[in-house]
């Protein structure tokens, strides 16, 4: 098969690692190259006037510990390559796990015919080449972590010893699991881009069972990093899951009331999660959210910043360029409360009549301004309401903004936890929660992609369940 000259490696995509640290991986990082300029060259072939293509494999374990004994040993050597083929305006895709010519070519062929017979889309083709990333820098994204299966288990029984002996009352789990995860992609298309990068992920949870006599509760925690030095020790996790537990036992139900509502930092990820949602391209185009039409308007307190940046060394959310290629740059996304900005990628933005800001997979690491208050200074703000440490279920209407969720925490009085609370129902509409954030808690998570502190909310409705 001829190999092509036109689809060449951007400035700085790095060579193919040593023997010792290429043995991760079941295939190289010059044969996942060759695949894909293969892909490429093969939809030429067949009559493509453009197409991109992805090839990526991963490897990694999980062993999972419970009550001392281990439950499950868990591997995976996982590899697979997807092609998107367009002929004009019309696409087609297909994929597969088999790196062999004759299946690589199948699926291109595959995913021709699937785009002859597919109606034309104005929207559909590559990214513009003007956005392409060239120039990228190393973003420290690949720790592979060298433990044995053994290893991992004795981490496994320390997390989950020191989470029994927080209290007595917790007398069961659900277990402690260590995981390590590598992964490895190229990405190529017709206009000239071919790149990629290897990544890790590693983690530990444990899940904590307690029994008071009258409830039983449960809670967790974690670690995550994609360095293995990074991430908390073993036994320390089991004992914050310990604890976390324990402070829940003797829950009571509340019943219905207005009052202000804190979301722990681990929750309020998941409230800017749905913000993420409502100004992103597929939600915008189809109008199927509550902030269509909102760029250039108030949506958050003012005093809510929030800036998007993608080239952080070693977090979660760091790209240096998205799932077309297109280069990632960092940009307040909400300042002083207003949107400047959305999530897009090329097809969204073209929909939209904009111009796509990178984030075609998804948005990046987003950093939410913290004020000056921890967790216990926002109680002592809020004075009387809701700390809410768990939710439940997925009561929101994203058309709308209804929002109404199953939730559980601890009720708050003169500034101080009272009691552990569950069973309950938080309810609002995002829009007006949104521009109701009193403040954002100084205790940023940095677990996930979206940075924040716990955010206190002025006012939502309790219902008891």
């Amino acid at each position: 098969m001829t190999m092509s000259t036109n689809v060449a490696p951007a400035a700085n995509v790095k060579p193919p690692m040593a023997a010792a640290d290429a043995a991760h991986f079941p295939v190289s990082t010059a044969d996942l190259e060759r695949i894909a300029r293969s892909m490429i060259d093969t939809a030429r072939d067949v009559g493509a006037t453009a197409a991109e293509t992805e090839v990526s494999q991963a490897v990694g374990q999980s062993i999972t510990v419970r009550k001392g004994d281990v439950e499950t040993i868990a591997y995976h050597r996982d590899k697979s390559v997807s092609i998107t083929v367009y002929v004009g305006r019309r696409r087609g895709n297909a994929s597969t796990a088999d790196f062999s010519l004759s299946s690589v070519r199948a699926a291109v062929e595959k995913a021709a015919a699937i785009a002859r017979y597919t109606a034309e889309d104005p929207c559909a083709g590559l990214a513009d080449p003007q956005y392409l990333a060239r120039n990228w820098s190393d973003l420290d994204l690949y720790h592979p972590w060298s433990l044995s299966a053994e290893a991992a288990i004795e981490l496994g029984r320390e997390c989950e010893a020191a989470a029994l002996a927080v209290d007595r009352r917790l007398t069961n789990t659900e277990g402690a699991t260590v995981s390590r995860g590598e992964s490895e992609f190229v990405y190529a298309n017709t206009n000239a881009f071919l790149g990629g990068y290897r990544s890790s992920r590693h983690h530990i949870d444990c899940s904590v069972i307690g029994d008071d006599g009258e409830s039983m509760q449960r809670d967790y925690w974690y670690t995550t990093s994609r360095r293995p030095q990074d991430l908390t020790p073993a036994a320390e996790v089991g004992r914050i899951a310990g604890e976390r537990t324990a402070r829940r036992l003797g829950a009571r139900k509340l019943g219905t009331l207005e009052c202000p509502v804190i979301f722990e930092a681990p929750e309020a990820a998941d409230l800017i999660g749905t913000f993420v949602h409502a100004v992103s391209g597929g939600s915008l185009y189809r109008r199927t959210s509550f902030l269509v039409d909102s760029l250039g308007t108030p949506v958050f307190a003012p005093h809510v910043h929030i800036r998007e940046e993608p080239h952080l060394k070693l977090e979660r959310g760091s790209a240096p360029f998205d799932a077309e290629g297109v280069a990632t740059h960092a940009r307040d996304v909400v300042v002083d409360g207003v949107l400047h900005g959305y999530f897009l990628g090329s097809y969204s933005a073209r929909k939209l009549g904009m111009v796509t800001t990178g984030n075609a997979g998804g948005s990046h690491n987003l950093l939410i301004a913290p004020g000056a208050d921890d967790l216990p200074a926002l109680m002592r703000r809020m004075q009387r309401g809701v700390l809410v440490t768990e939710l439940l279920g997925q009561g929101i209407n994203m058309v709308t903004g209804d929002y109404s969720r199953g939730a559980a925490g601890f009720w708050v009085e003169g500034g101080e936890i009272a009691y552990p609370v569950e069973e309950i129902t938080i309810a609002g509409n995002l829009k007006q929660m949104f521009r109701d954030i009193v403040a954002v808690g100084a205790d940023v998570d940095r677990r996930s992609s979206r940075h924040t502190g716990s955010i206190l909310v002025a006012n939502m409705t309790i219902a008891g369940q």
